[in-house]
């Protein structure tokens, strides 16, 4: 049980966030500026590592097709921004997405991956298009280039705690299953306590 605290505890603290604000592209340069983004926003940083957690749940062709449906929608809600769209209800679909990643991965839902991709895409879309509604004075590749990467990096951060439990409880799978779907209540709970906040 000590091991069980001590390894939720451990990721609880690498998800924290630094408390201040996006760098300045212009200080930074603009690929910094996006790929910092995601990691400045507790909700991103929740949903992006839920949706590794979720395809590690899932398996198999999952463990690629997820995050790249989630990455290559993002990059399209990116776009769309860019281009002057209307997308009504961006910051509540965020903070929707970390509950909703969060249960599913609470729950350890089984989806084909034709199914997870959709939903995950759904969510990604309103979370690309924030990132292009607060892209300053940053040019748009390297800033959607650096966004993509962090967020890619971060979707293997949840894929690779899911292996790395699996390790730590030597191929007791239920057990480590058992700790991602506590780490997706944690989610779910956070994503609550964020829309309360907002």
């Amino acid at each position: 049980m000590k091991k069980l605290m001590l390894i939720c505890l451990s990721l609880t603290l690498l998800s924290a966030t630094p408390a201040f604000a996006h760098l300045n592209p212009n200080e930074h340069g603009s690929f910094a500026a996006g790929f910092t983004h995601p990691l400045f926003g507790m909700d991103h940083i929740l949903a992006m590592v839920a949706v590794g957690l979720w395809a590690w749940q899932i398996g198999q062709k999952a463990l690629w097709a997820v995050p790249t449906a989630f990455v290559g929608t993002m990059v399209l809600g990116f776009v769309l921004a860019l281009g002057g769209a209307q997308l009504p209800f961006v910051e509540p679909a965020i903070l929707a997405s970390v509950v909703a990643l969060g249960l599913l991965v609470a729950l350890a839902v089984k989806l084909p991956v034709s199914a997870g991709a959709a939903i995950v895409g759904v969510f990604a879309l309103f979370h690309g298009y924030a990132h292009g509604g607060e892209i300053g004075a940053a040019t748009q590749f390297g800033y959607g280039a650096g966004f993509a990467i962090a967020t890619a990096l971060l979707h293997g951060a949840g894929i690779a705690a899911g292996y790395g439990l699996n390790a730590v409880f030597k191929d007791k799978t239920r057990i480590a299953l058992t700790v991602t779907r506590v780490l997706g209540g944690l989610t779910f709970i956070a994503g609550i306590g964020l829309m309360t906040a907002a």
